[in-house]
């Protein structure tokens, strides 16, 4: 069965750096466009960036543009958010997801999810 696993969450001070990971199980992740999407308590879930499987292509939401990078690493079958210059406003659960046939950060458009991993920015 496929699985998404997202780490490397935590607790980090406003302006320190995390790295998220996002690995998986039964799916290839080169064949799909990859995003990363998260969830403010009392918020709808957000999409923050993508890769895509064609050419590579990243996007960014405007809230990270600048501060957050996307970049895969297919020997590991895992892609990465590097994620600089954190905010306060930054805190949220990420998910990673697979979408095999597009390019967007359109929730509904994804068709594997991981259980998330926690990010709080606090001093």
């Amino acid at each position: 069965q496929a699985r998404l696993v997202e780490s490397g969450g935590g607790l980090v001070q406003p302006g320190g750096s995390l790295t998220l990971s996002c690995a998986s199980s039964g799916l290839t992740l080169d064949y799909y466009t990859i995003g990363w999407f998260r969830q403010a308590p009392g918020k709808e879930r957000e999409g923050v960036s993508y890769i895509s499987s064609s050419d590579g292509t990243t996007y960014y939401a405007d809230s990270v543009k600048g501060r957050f990078t996307i970049s895969r690493d297919s020997a590991k079958n895992t892609v990465y958010l590097q994620m600089n210059s954190l905010k306060p406003e930054d805190t949220a659960v990420y998910y990673c997801a697979a979408d095999i046939s597009g390019t967007s950060l359109e929730v509904y458009e994804y068709d594997y999810w991981g259980q998330g991993t926690q990010v709080t920015v606090s001093s």
